[in-house]
């Protein structure tokens, strides 16, 4: 049954209404995102901490990377192109960072203040090949600028 987004969206505001703290923020959405759908595996952020590099935030699953510099992965690419990374199957995509063995697809949106600076990339793994459409990817974006935006 696939995520009725709407309700995910109205669910997070809620949850988040005033809160203008960055990792109660990440924490809440990675936790409700995560439980939303069996496709999603691993669900966390990645915060820039530093020119050129992520460091593991909230998430749901089991462990993930530590850091990320831009130039690797796809997390690397998201934060470094400002793009969404809709990879359908990570064994294709050149620099993939095997965090966990069991990933097959991933998605991974930027994420940004209400001033546009970047704070971040929200990453979802699948452990299923081809997981994610852009139906997830325009979803989350609007879930994302709906929660982090007014920051």
């Amino acid at each position: 049954m696939p995520v009725d987004y709407p309700a995910l969206a109205r669910s997070i505001a809620a949850l988040t209404e005033g809160e203008t703290d960055q990792i109660a923020l990440m924490a809440t959405l990675a936790c409700e995102v995560h439980h939303a759908d069996a496709r999603f595996d691993w669900t966390g952020f990645y915060r820039v901490v530093g020119p050129e590099l992520l460091k593991i935030g909230p998430y749901q699953g089991g462990h993930g990377c530590l850091t990320i510099p831009f130039s690797r992965g796809v997390c690397g690419a998201a934060a470094r192109t400002g793009a969404v990374q809709l990879v359908p199957d990570v064994e294709a995509f050149a620099d993939h960072i095997a965090c966990s063995s069991s990933t097959r697809s991933e998605l991974v949106l930027p994420v940004r203040d209400g001033s546009g600076r970047l704070i971040g990339v929200f990453d979802i793994d699948s452990d299923q090949p081809d997981a994610f459409g852009d139906a997830d990817a325009t979803a989350l974006k609007a879930i994302l600028d709906q929660t982090f935006g007014r920051l």
